[in-house]
């Protein structure tokens, strides 16, 4: 029997939220095992308000029963559990594959605490293989692009079939291969200055703690090192 290692990460994450916590649900794949553990730790008697980071993690919260609440009625969260496309040692995350990384990193920003689920694929030693998600507004969006290709990538504009993929906001994605990241710090800074971008996918000293789930049936648990 395969064992899904997305779930086993998620439903260890799930195991850190408690009776009245205020919860930030991610997007994506692995996330949605933490929702469905959420779901049925909710229909048993747990007590919690959340807010979802896209409408598909909204939707599926809605069905499950887990009560959601406007972003206006509450000033900050416990606890955010989400996904990421990559993480490193240090907890340097690439996110957005799914198309919710402006809203992942607003809730994530606004938690006291940030865990990160991922199967053990998702670990690697240098950032950049999975290509760099970009938002970018689509207004003059070639120009941005070519201001994202002078930094040493290729930018390509995610498409939902024929269509250009729009957020849920209604932004482009330009996704950037770099092959290897080796300053995110700096790059993160250097994306951010170009006008265009709404916002991009790394996350740097964001994420608390990583869970992450490994075909033998194991977890390995990887933790921030404290700021100085």
């Amino acid at each position: 029997m395969s064992i899904n290692v997305k779930q086993l990460a998620a439903e260890k994450a799930v195991e850190y939220v408690e009776d009245g916590m205020k919860v930030g649900l991610g997007t994506g794949s692995t996330a949605y095992w933490a929702i469905r553990k959420l779901g049925e730790r909710v229909s048993e008697g747990l007590k919690i308000t959340t807010v979802a980071t896209s409408r598909a993690s909204e939707e599926q919260a809605r069905e499950l029963g887990i009560p959601l609440v406007a972003f206006s009625d509450i000033d900050s969260l416990d606890l955010t559990i989400d996904g990421a496309d990559e993480l490193d040692s240090s907890l340097q995350l690439i996110k957005g594959g799914g198309g919710a990384l402006l809203r992942e990193k607003i809730v994530a920003s606004n938690s006291t605490r940030m865990i990160v689920i991922a199967d053990e694929g998702k670990v690697v030693n240098t950032l950049g293989k999975f290509p760099l998600p970009v938002e970018i507004v689509p207004f003059a969006w070639e120009w941005t692009v070519a201001e994202l290709a002078k930094l040493g990538c290729q930018p390509e504009l995610r498409r939902n079939g024929e269509e250009l993929y729009k957020t849920d906001n209604g932004n482009y994605i330009a996704d950037c291969r770099f092959e290897a990241i080796d300053a995110a710090p700096k790059l993160a800074l250097t994306i951010q200055n170009i006008p265009g971008v709404v916002d991009h996918g790394l996350f740097i000293g964001i994420a608390a703690m990583a869970i992450v789930g490994k075909l033998d049936g194991s977890i390995e648990i990887i933790e921030a090192q404290p700021k100085n």
